[in-house]
C-alpha cells in the first residue's frame, strides 16, 4: 500500500507579521514548505497532499515546480484534525501509513520520518506520536508513558501538575504516523469541545487508547528537528540549524571554510573536495561547484556550474556555466546563458550576459558583453562594450579566434570581427571586420591654441561680478 504525507499549511502566521503565507518565506533560498515536502518524498512517501488556506495561490505557486503535488484547501481553519478531515472528504479514504507533517517545521530529517513508518508498520500501531526532549519543554505537551514503554496519554502544559512539569521531559512534536485504514475509521470522533472550539489531531492519542488500539511514541534523536518557525526570529533560528547541518557535511566530504557561519549552501548544491568557500558565499538552486576551487569572499551563485581548478571572486551569478581552470572577478556579474570556456578570464567591473567568451579568452575589465559569441585567445580591452540592444530587438556579435579589441571600444552589433583582427582603441565598430585586418574608427583630433586659459580667465571674472552684486 502507499505511503501519504499529509503537509498542514493553511495558517497565516501572524506572528511572521507579512502580507504573504508563513510556509512560503525562505530557509536557504527554499520556501519553508519545500522542506518537509522533500523530506516526506526521501522517506518513501509516494503520494504527498498539502493542506493550504491562507494565501492558497502562494503557496501553490511556491510548490509550482514539484510534481506529483496534491492540494487540499481548507476553507475554515478550524484545527489540525479538522484539516486532515478535510483530506479524507476530499480524496477518499486513506490506505497505507499516513504521515502529518507541518509546513512551518523544515528541520524535520527523512531518516526520522521513515522510522516513523517504519514503527508504525512493524507494531502495527494505530498510531505512532513523534516526541522529542526539547531544552525547555514550556508550552508542549507532554508525553506520559505506561510501564511497557507505550504512550498512555499526551497532557497538555496548562493540565500538567508540578511534578509532571518537572519530571515529563518528553514532548509531542505534532507529527504522527497514522494507519490509514483506523484513521478513515476514526477521525470523526474528534470533538470540539475545548476553549478554542477546534478538531485536535492530538485527541486520536486518547481516542485509540479508549478503543485499544496501540499507541505509541518516537523519540527523535535530535530535538532540533522539531523546531517549528512562527516568527522571523524562529526563521533566523532554523536556518542557523540547517546552515550547519550542511555545512557540516560538506566539510566531511573535504570541503574547506574558513568561516562556516559565514557561508549558506542551499540543499540543491553541491560542492567538490577542495575546494575552499570563503565567507559571505550564498550558493544557490542547482549550483555545483568541482574541485580544487576557491569561491568568495562575497560571491553568490544561483544554478551556477563550476568545473575543476576554477577561483570565482566578488562575483554575482545566475544560469552561467564555469569550465575547467577559470578566473572571475573579483566584482564580476554573470548573467543568465553566459559559458565561459576553460581557461577564460573575466575581470573587475565586467558583466557577461548570454554570451560564450571562448578559451583562453581575456575580459579584464570595465567592460559588457552581451548576446555574443568569442572564440579562443581573445583580448578585450578595459571599457569595451557590445552594443547589442537597438531598443526593440537584441542582436548578435560573433568575435573570431586571437582578436585583440582596444580599450574603449563599441562593438555596435550585428557585427562579425574575424580571427586575428586588430581593433584600434576608441573605435565605434559598426561593419564587419575581415580577419587579420586592422580597423580604426576616429575623429580628427582638433586643438585650438589657448582656449582654456582664456575660458578659465573668463569664468573667474563672471564669478567675481556675481560676488559683487551679493556683497552690496
Amino acid at each position: 500500500m502507499p505511503i501519504n504525507a499529509i503537509i498542514l499549511a493553511a495558517g497565516e502566521g501572524t506572528r511572521m507579521k507579512s502580507a504573504h503565507p508563513k510556509v512560503t518565506h525562505k530557509l536557504l533560498e527554499k520556501p519553508l514548505i519545500w522542506w518537509p515536502v522533500h523530506a516526506a518524498r526521501e522517506a518513501g512517501c509516494e503520494r504527498i497532499i498539502v493542506v493550504i488556506g491562507h494565501g492558497a495561490q502562494e503557496v501553490r505557486d511556491a510548490l509550482a515546480d514539484e510534481q506529483g503535488i496534491e492540494f487540499v484547501e481548507q476553507a475554515e481553519r478550524l484545527g489540525t484534525g479538522h484539516a486532515v478531515r478535510c483530506v479524507r472528504d476530499a480524496i477518499g479514504a486513506f490506505e497505507g501509513p499516513t504521515v502529518v507533517l507541518y509546513g512551518d517545521t523544515p528541520l524535520v530529517r527523512a531518516e526520522t520520518i521513515a522510522a516513523l513508518i517504519d514503527e508504525t508498520r512493524t507494531n502495527r500501531n494505530a498510531c505512532t506520536v513523534l516526541t522529542f526532549e526539547p531544552d525547555d519543554a514550556t508550552g508542549y505537551g507532554r508525553v506520559l508513558r505506561g510501564d511497557d514503554g507505550g504512550i498512555e496519554a499526551i497532557i497538555e502544559h496548562k493540565d500538567c501538575t508540578p511534578e509532571q512539569r518537572d519530571e515529563l521531559l518528553e514532548c509531542n512534536s505534532g507529527i504522527y504516523c497514522f494507519c490509514g485504514s483506523r484513521l478513515t475509521a476514526n477521525i470523526d470522533r474528534i470533538g470540539n469541545d475545548n476553549v478554542q472550539g477546534e478538531y485536535y489531531l492530538t485527541d486520536m492519542v486518547g481516542i485509540y487508547k479508549e478503543l485499544g488500539e496501540p499507541v505509541a511514541a518516537l523519540l527523535a534523536e535530535d530535538p532540533d528537528e522539531l523546531l517549528g518557525v512562527n516568527s522571523r526570529i524562529q526563521l533566523a533560528q532554523a536556518t542557523y540549524v540547517m546552515q550547519d547541518r550542511i555545512n557540516a557535511r560538506l566539510m566531511d566530504e573535504g570541503v574547506t571554510m574558513l568561516d562556516p557561519a559565514l557561508v549558506w549552501v542551499g540543499p540543491e548544491a553541491s560542492v567538490g573536495r577542495d575546494t575552499v568557500l570563503m565567507p559571505m558565499t550564498m550558493l544557490w538552486g542547482a549550483t555545483s561547484i568541482g574541485e580544487g576551487c576557491t569561491v568568495g569572499p562575497n560571491t553568490r551563485l544561483t544554478d551556477v556550474t563550476v568545473a575543476d581548478g576554477c577561483s570565482i571572486e566578488e562575483t554575482v551569478g545566475y544560469s552561467t556555466v564555469i569550465d575547467e581552470g577559470v578566473t572571475v572577478g573579483p566584482r564580476a556579474y554573470l548573467r543568465p546563458g553566459t559559458h565561459l570556456c576553460a581557461r577564460a578570464h573575466v575581470g573587475t567591473h565586467v558583466e557577461i550576459k548570454n554570451s560564450t567568451i571562448g578559451e583562453g579568452s581575456k575580459v579584464p575589465h570595465l567592460s559588457y558583453i552581451g548576446d555574443t559569441t568569442m572564440g579562443s585567445g581573445v583580448n578585450i580591452g578595459a571599457g569595451s562594450i557590445t552594443c547589442n540592444y537597438d531598443g526593440v530587438f537584441k542582436h548578435k556579435t560573433v568575435i573570431g579566434n586571437d582578436v585583440f579589441i582596444g580599450s574603449d571600444t563599441m562593438m555596435v552589433a550585428p557585427v562579425k570581427i574575424g580571427d586575428g583582427a586588430l581593433v584600434g582603441a576608441a573605435s565605434c565598430i559598426t561593419q564587419d571586420v575581415p580577419a587579420g585586418a586592422l580597423a580604426l574608427e576616429r575623429s580628427e583630433q582638433q586643438m585650438i591654441e589657448g582656449y582654456a586659459t582664456q575660458r578659465m580667465q573668463q569664468l573667474k571674472k563672471q564669478k567675481e561680478r556675481l560676488n559683487k552684486k551679493e556683497n552690496r
